[in-house]
């Protein structure tokens, strides 16, 4: 597995000056621009040959600057970005943005709305069906307390192409599996739903996380979902708070050492192609 070809399933770039990145905390080391060139130098040790691009600002402003990047980089097999799925014309701007090749689906942040039902009391609804019905992704960002929602939504859109974003940042720090567990069992066993093996290290202790921290976390997932519905992601730059690219990488490869070769092939990159539809 050491050197088989990857492909980062989410990650974000980002400009200070050039959007509203409020989320980020006054201060954060994360306030700083992170673009391709950074990025780029790091993908040749751990043989990542494609990458995703994951909106990080509620702006279809960001999504066209994305989809700019995607023309101008070749790793970049993928964007997902922001629309208003609460705005019942939302089907003219995904119109536009569906010019390009490289715009695969659409993301919320969902985790950060007050309401955790948000998804089903908002109107969004109506933009998932668009969604659903042009063939484009969506990536749930959850946290625990939003996970109930997620059967509701795909009773309700039942053809949405899913995905559930950082395994929804159960609270590794302490240990806590319960109701993370029971509650993301239940969005597994809806056919054709995602999941992507990112963003763990930051729900983790930053300073002092482990593998073994991760691992059962990991093993949960694996079990509920199956290998042809996980998929790998750095999130990088967010992930830097508590390691760099080179070892969130190793940190999964180490977890999934024990597993068949189909299954690392599938996490490493074959899930999120076919889920993308990337054309790599």
């Amino acid at each position: 597995m050491t050197n088989h070809p990857i492909v980062d399933s989410h990650h974000h770039f980002w400009e200070i000056e050039r959007f509203d990145y409020s989320w980020m905390p006054p201060g954060s080391p994360l306030a700083t621009d992170y673009g391709p060139e950074d990025l780029k130098p790091l993908l040749k040790s751990p043989s990542v040959t494609h990458t995703v691009i994951v909106q990080a600002v509620s702006s279809p402003d960001e999504a066209r600057w994305l989809l700019e990047l995607a023309d101008e980089h070749d790793f970049i097999a993928g964007v997902v970005g922001w629309v208003d799925l609460t705005d019942p014309k939302v089907g003219n701007t995904l119109d536009e943005l569906q010019q390009s090749a490289y715009f695969k689906g659409v993301r919320h942040i969902w985790e950060g709305e007050k309401d955790p039902a948000w998804i089903v009391n908002s109107g969004a609804i109506n933009g998932l069906k668009e969604l659903s019905r042009r063939n484009l992704t969506f990536d749930f960002l959850a946290k625990p307390v939003n996970l109930p929602f997620i059967p509701v939504v795909m009773d309700l859109v039942p053809n949405l192409k899913a995905v559930v974003d950082h395994i929804a940042k159960p609270m590794i720090a302490d240990a806590i599996i319960e109701p993370w567990l029971s509650d993301m069992r239940k969005v597994a066993s809806i056919n054709g739903i995602h999941c992507k093996i990112s963003g763990m290290v930051t729900e983790a202790d930053h300073q002092n996380w482990t593998v073994d921290d991760l691992r059962p976390y990991v093993h949960h997932i694996l079990g509920m979902f199956g290998s042809d519905r996980l998929m790998f992601g750095s999130d990088w730059p967010v992930c830097t708070l508590a390691g760099d690219y080179s070892r969130i990488i190793d940190a999964a490869k180490e977890i999934l050492s024990t597993q068949l070769p189909a299954v690392q092939t599938d996490i490493f990159g074959n899930t999120a192609k076919r889920f993308y539809s990337l054309n790599i």
